[in-house]
């Protein structure tokens, strides 16, 4: 993301582009034709920079990232930018400007990739336009074959010609409820205007754009532009804007009226906290500027979820939070890991470099850590809370052993631990996290409050 615009001129006079910018893609790729168009449409659009997020997919036109310098840019994996992007949108929508346009560029081979994440962008309704550079393989990996490809296509992957019909992705977008769908061709006069009403649409927009790989295809299929029309008329896929109408609300308004509205069932926001109300300085309490916590135990004993009640009520104080979980593809077997940051300050990388404690619950999660090194990160001022069965291969001058899988039962160990390890440092108000625990798991009993302080005390005094 680029986030330094305050020097750009919002009466943007010639382009959106990196001044400079030289085209990367082959001569005579349509995607030259896409960006140039896209640049003028936005242009025409007089938008605000910092009111576009252009998110690009893998392959080729993916590289128009460095070609657009005056706006956000967000670079993807293959087939899953229409999801980042409607993700982008809604934050906005509901907890941001609401003036944020997002605009997806992607291939027909990201678009086959991804395709659910379009047709589910198209259901929801999101302000999100879809941008597909549909030249009928896949480019960038060596011209095979896609889901788009004409019948008698000859590509690296059917070198005797496609037998396969091409999907046509305008009526599967219309079946999903789009309004806005259009087919056209990369040289097409108007495709400015078409880009630009896709745009400035207030919902889910998809434009496929109709044009020719020189590298894959031209050769092999003795084609010309003046071919796509004719490609698009075979199949019956018809071009020009297909669908332009305004029957359903964009998803944020109603998702603002219909859930947000809903006092009775929902309170996202009335219970945060101003964090500069707390007054905690957490260099001068805690010795660091957050505070990094390893949570670990058992797959299915509510490891992760424990974590995220953590978060959540690190979030409702004002902090800024990250959760990063771990687990094996089993999913149900195995160790359960979470790696939680707190912090005052923005943070830029989820992963924990320097934990200030670990909440260690079974065995499975101890051979976990050991696996992989997680010790060697510690130093004598991490706190390790542990379950009384373990055996820690390492000792630093903060070690808690406690009965937390006999006194808090299995499904709440990891809980206990977390329960622990605030009442030792009480970084926000216990009492939120007991009454999200409560709202969570029901009644909170028999945890550190009742027993673990006991035992704790006691350990403390021999």
């Amino acid at each position: 993301m680029r986030h330094d615009l305050s020097q750009i001129n919002i009466e943007i006079e010639c382009t959106y582009m990196t001044k400079g910018a030289v085209m990367p893609f082959c001569k005579g790729c349509g995607h030259t034709h896409i960006l140039r168009k896209l640049d003028e449409a936005l242009i025409k659009l007089n938008l605000n920079p910092h009111d576009v997020c252009l998110v690009t997919d893998i392959g080729c036109i993916g590289l128009a990232d460095y070609l657009f310098d005056k706006v956000h840019t967000v670079h993807t994996t293959h087939g899953r930018s229409t999801a980042f992007a409607t993700g982008i949108a809604l934050a906005d929508k509901v907890l941001s400007t609401k003036n944020l346009k997002t605009i997806v560029l992607i291939g027909d081979g990201g678009a086959m990739i991804g395709l659910l994440h379009i047709v589910n962008a198209a259901l929801l309704n999101t302000d999100v336009t879809v941008i597909v550079a549909n030249n009928f393989l896949f480019g960038m990996t060596g011209g095979q074959q896609s889901s788009f490809s004409p019948l008698e296509f000859i590509t690296q992957t059917s070198p005797y010609g496609n037998i396969i019909p091409p999907l046509d992705l305008c009526k599967v977008a219309m079946s999903s409820k789009a309004q806005f769908v259009a087919r056209k061709i990369s040289t097409d006069k108007d495709l400015v205007d078409v880009f630009a009403d896709a745009i400035s649409y207030d919902g889910f927009s998809i434009v496929e754009v109709l044009e020719l790989c020189t590298e894959y295809a031209v050769e092999k299929n003795k084609l010309t532009g003046k071919d796509l029309q004719r490609i698009a008329e075979e199949h019956d896929h018809h071009l020009g804007i297909l669908e332009n109408r305004k029957t359903r609300s964009e998803f944020s308004l109603e998702y603002s009226e219909k859930i947000l509205s809903n006092k009775k069932t929902l309170d996202l926001f009335n219970n945060f906290i101003n964090a500069e109300n707390l007054e905690i300085d957490f260099t001068k309490k805690f010795g660091k500027e957050k505070l990094e916590i390893i949570i670990a135990g058992s797959a299915g004993e509510k490891v992760q979820s424990s974590a995220a009640i953590l978060c959540q009520v690190a979030a409702q104080s004002g902090f800024f939070i990250t959760q990063k979980n771990d687990n094996p593809v089993t999913q149900g077997s195995g160790f359960s890991l979470s790696e939680v940051i707190i912090s005052s300050e923005e943070i830029f990388y989820t992963g924990v470099d320097n934990p200030f404690a670990f909440i260690i619950v079974s065995s499975d999660a101890l051979n976990e850590i050991i696996s992989q090194r997680l010790f060697e990160k510690v130093n004598k001022n991490t706190i390790i809370i542990y379950d009384e069965s373990l055996e820690i291969p390492i000792k630093t001058e903060k070690m808690y052993s406690l009965p937390l899988r006999r006194v808090c039962s299995p499904n709440k160990a990891a809980l206990g631990g977390i329960d622990v390890l605030l009442n030792l440092t009480e970084p926000f108000p216990l009492q939120l996290f007991y009454s999200e625990i409560e709202k969570r798991f029901g009644k909170y009993d028999a945890l550190y409050k009742d027993n673990l302080i006991k035992i704790l005390t006691e350990k403390s005094t021999k």
